[in-house]
């Protein structure tokens, strides 16, 4: 495809582009022992307006710097839309720890079903249906005590290293061009960005902390704690307490061919 021809063209300028995030950026503990199901607990943020605008504003300036990325831009919306799509929740944590937003959370005082069936009943409410052996209810799913410690735990881990600003470009290159999505069809083009992206931070390591050998390793956990995190928990924690039942598809399909 075109993408795959223009790769070797296109790929020299990931460099220039992932440094450019220097200039465009504007200048937990662990879980308690005891029940089990602790991890399980409902949490909430205490602040939701403050975090959830904060974390918004991440998300735009995240978009912001993808877009300014010609090689992305390269290739068709088809393509763009599905690697958003797919990454848009682990380049927004790594843009909270970049900004160093922190989290603070409450307990959700989430009703049992017994109170849930008891005050349906006083109020003449029908019962909450009981959900079929092995599948969940379905609607929203607050975050979870684990869910949080998850979270928190990556962005300490981040701030532990104190990851660089460069650093911070190229992971967010990474994680961006992940050519193992299915549906891709320049998959060479993107696996050569992504491979030229950790040949860049690999060099960059090396270059800069020469006495930390681990250092490369040390950022590639960082990536490894991306995974585990579901971008279902990031929309429910950030954006639903704002705007309700957020669609993350359609708002990003809307700021990413928006003029952000």
């Amino acid at each position: 495809c075109r993408c795959c021809a223009e790769g070797r063209r296109h790929s020299s300028i990931l460099y220039s582009i992932l440094r450019s995030e220097e200039r465009a950026v504007p200048p937990a503990g662990p879980e308690p022992r005891g029940c089990p199901c602790g991890s399980r607990r409902r949490v909430a943020l205490r602040s939701p307006q403050v975090a959830c605008k904060a974390a918004s504003a991440v998300l735009v300036k995240t978009l912001r710097f993808v877009q300014n990325v010609p090689c992305f831009q390269e290739l068709p919306l088809e393509e763009q839309l599905l690697l958003v799509r797919s990454c848009w929740a682990p380049l927004l944590l790594l843009g909270l720890a970049q900004d160093r937003v922190h989290l603070e959370t409450v307990e959700s005082a989430e009703p049992s079903m017994l109170q849930r069936i008891l005050t349906a009943r006083q109020q003449g409410e029908p019962r909450p249906p009981a959900a079929a052996p092995g599948r969940p209810h379905h609607g929203p799913h607050p975050p979870s005590a684990g869910d949080i410690q998850a979270i928190k735990g990556f962005l300490a881990k981040c701030w532990s290293l104190d990851i660089s600003t460069k650093e911070y470009a190229y992971l967010k290159g990474t994680v961006l061009f992940n050519p193992d999505l299915p549906g891709l069809q320049c998959t060479q083009y993107i696996e050569g960005l992504q491979r030229e992206a950790q040949q860049a931070l690999n060099e960059h390591v090396r270059l800069i902390h020469r006495g930390d050998e681990a250092r490369f390793a040390k950022l590639n956990v960082v990536l490894s704690l991306l995974r585990s995190i579901n971008a279902n928990v990031i929309a429910e924690l950030f954006f639903r307490p704002i705007i309700g039942a957020v669609n993350m598809d359609d708002m990003l399909l809307e700021m990413l061919c928006a003029k952000l």
